[in-house]
């Protein structure tokens, strides 16, 4: 299974966007804000692909299997303790002598 790659006009189009901190052909950051607004109104009966849409995001160029799993994450970090911060920061494997 590929990586549904952005083209270089929707990373232009993403970049515009105020809840993308960083897009690259591959992947997409998005900003805190955008993460607890997308929980909150998703708690509040939205579907993802409405809450996206309204948040100025192309869903066609997202793609369906994107979208499922921003949707997924998102919806999973409603039930953590740490909310949608980062974990990873600060667990490296590696080990310095």
């Amino acid at each position: 299974m590929g990586c549904n790659r952005f083209t270089e006009k929707e990373i232009e189009e993403l970049n515009k966007n105020p809840y993308v901190i960083k897009v690259s052909d591959k992947a997409i950051t998005y900003s805190e804000e955008f993460k607890q607004e997308f929980i909150q109104k998703y708690q509040a009966g939205k579907m993802p692909v409405e809450i996206l849409r309204e948040s100025g995001f192309n869903t066609i160029a997202l793609g369906k299997s994107r979208i499922d799993n921003l949707s997924r994450r998102f919806k999973d970090y409603g039930s953590r303790v740490e909310g949608t911060v980062d974990t990873r920061k600060g667990k490296s494997r590696k080990t310095y002598n």
